[in-house]
């Protein structure tokens, strides 16, 4: 019998793929598309469900539908002969912001029983690391807990606790009390702990510190262990885990190198929908960039006068394109109040359906596209550009993945695409992103 291990990230936002490379990206999920990715050669595949963007009932439906097909998938290729032993994870946001415990609980109500479910939110690359259950936000240097920051105050994701017992027992609204979560400190990761991970039973929580790379590298050696000893595990991670999970080699083309993707060494165009501070101090800088001109739109605008402001935007983005510029459409930069999560959640995605119409409709012969923001991305890849598949080719910059659109795309054929998240790097990495594809360094 041929049994084969497969990683299987759901992904509710495109951005988890930011230390991997060489696997494919869905943004379809039918079974025709899952059993292409379940038998391509990369160890891991993403689903990007987008589910952050969502509110819980349609994020735990689109949840459902993933995991139902995955399923019927695996049973199928069962009955051909083909056993897939499925690693399943939960890749949310290293700042603890998402549909916890929503997703996780529907993943083990579809692809369970699991033994347990393991927290470990670390993301070295953006500066996050978890130490005594305490997960920090590095800034200069210094660890800032994470309910210390912009993240905790999100107005949908808000949450009181970087300590994870405590995060937990709040997010789940006391159904796993804090002392009910077992704690993996840096002792546990670093030691020997496949005793421990094989005595674990009833899906229990577990909180998983890591501070490098070389932390999860040796954990995930010990969960391999003990998955091969029968146990089911699933996770609720940030992108770090997934390095040591799939164990690839480094990425084909260096991050300095990755203008050799640019189609004909055009400019390219940058899409800057995410909101939070660092994207905005990133912006500020990238306008000073050479060749770069800013077009800002005033999403107050696009419910009374959407048509002239989408007509207007493409035909700037056309000129800029003509005389050999880089547009940066950007939307106006301050967070707008809402009475309440839905109302939030509908204005946000009318947004989004305008930048994806800018991005249907941008020249056919730009080089690149930078996109800017976690679920920006994921609507440029399934809205803007339609794409059922990509494959990620590396990182531009840490955290940051390029993916290139299929050979065969009507509009874009293999062009290159950078999914920047909102709250990665530091005040010039979208500059040197762009000054990377355009040869500007």
């Amino acid at each position: 019998m041929n049994i084969q291990t497969k990683i299987i990230v759901l992904d509710d936002d495109p951005t988890g793929s930011q230390t991997v490379h060489s696997c494919l990206l869905l943004t379809r999920w039918d079974t025709a598309t899952l059993r292409e990715a379940m038998q391509d050669p990369a160890p891991l595949f993403f689903v990007l469900t987008n589910t952050r963007g969502m509110d819980p009932v349609r994020a735990a439906e689109v949840t459902r539908e993933v995991c139902q097909n995955v399923s019927a998938v695996l049973q199928g290729l069962a009955g051909e002969g083909i056993t897939i032993n499925p690693i399943l994870v939960s890749r949310s946001d290293s700042t603890l912001r998402g549909h916890y415990p929503v997703e996780t609980d529907v993943i083990a109500a579809e692809l369970g029983p699991f033994d347990a479910h393991f927290l470990v939110p670390a993301f070295f690359e953006g500066g996050r690391i978890t130490r005594d259950s305490i997960h920090y936000l590095m800034v200069d240097n210094k660890p800032v807990p994470v309910h210390e920051t912009e993240f905790a105050r999100d107005s949908v994701f808000g949450y009181r606790h970087s300590y994870l017992p405590d995060y937990v027992e709040e997010k789940t609204a006391g159904a796993i009390k804090a002392q009910q979560v077992q704690r993996f400190l840096l002792s546990d990761v670093r030691g020997d702990c496949l005793p421990r991970l094989l005595s674990l039973k009833d899906n229990v929580c577990c909180v998983v510190d890591a501070e490098t790379q070389a932390d999860l590298n040796n954990f995930s050696r010990q969960l391999k262990a003990a998955a091969g000893q029968g146990k089911r595990f699933l996770f609720r991670s940030g992108a770090s885990l997934l390095t040591s999970l799939a164990g690839l080699p480094p990425q084909p083309v260096a991050a300095t190198a990755m203008a050799e993707y640019v189609r004909n060494g055009k400019p390219g165009a940058i899409i800057v929908g995410s909101h939070v501070k660092k994207t905005t101090q990133q912006l500020e800088q990238l306008l000073k960039a050479p060749d770069i001109l800013g077009l800002q739109v005033d999403v107050q605008q696009i419910p009374a006068d959407r048509a002239n402001l989408l007509r207007d935007m493409i035909r700037q983005a056309e000129d800029a394109h003509r005389k050999n510029l880089t547009p940066v459409i950007y939307t106006s930069r301050v967070e707008q109040v809402f009475a309440d999560q839905q109302t939030r959640l509908a204005f946000g995605e009318q947004v989004s359906a305008f930048l994806m119409d800018v991005v249907k409709n941008l020249p056919a012969t730009i080089g690149f596209l930078i996109s800017k923001g976690g679920i920006t991305s994921n609507d440029v890849l399934s809205t803007g550009l339609a794409l059922r598949t990509s494959r990620v080719v590396g990182q531009i910059l840490p955290g940051c993945s390029v993916v290139c659109c299929p050979e065969d795309h009507p509009r874009y054929p293999a062009m290159p695409v950078v999914i920047f998240p909102g709250n990665v790097g530091d005040e010039n990495a979208l500059t040197t992103a762009y000054k990377r594809l355009s040869r500007k360094e």
